[in-house]
């Protein structure tokens, strides 16, 4: 799962919010990759500290702690980045070039 943190009144995460919805599209027929947002001003979850919005992180099955997406924001950045550490991104993926 790939998780935005974000406030509704942050600048960035506006502008990130078409890109974010983009590769929701992208990915949907992955069934183990779930691209979510989170409004962090009304939900809180203990142990994250989020130090600025829009926050990303990716949170792959065997890692409760998440890894801080640090990449550039557009849709092929993404891609690249959930190709290095998607499991899913990845299998699903190799089908497609294979066939």
């Amino acid at each position: 799962m790939l998780v935005k943190y974000y406030a509704p009144w942050c600048g960035h995460c506006k502008a990130l919010a078409p890109v974010w919805d983009e590769l929701g599209a992208a990915v949907s027929n992955i069934n183990d990759l779930v691209i979510a947002k989170f409004d962090a001003t009304v939900n809180e979850v203990d142990g994250i500290s989020i130090r600025g919005y829009p926050t990303l992180k990716f949170y792959p099955k065997d890692n409760k702690a998440g890894i801080e997406y640090d990449g550039d924001r557009d849709l092929e950045a993404f891609k690249n980045w959930l190709n290095k550490h998607s499991t899913a991104y990845q299998k699903a993926h190799a089908t497609h070039d294979e066939l």
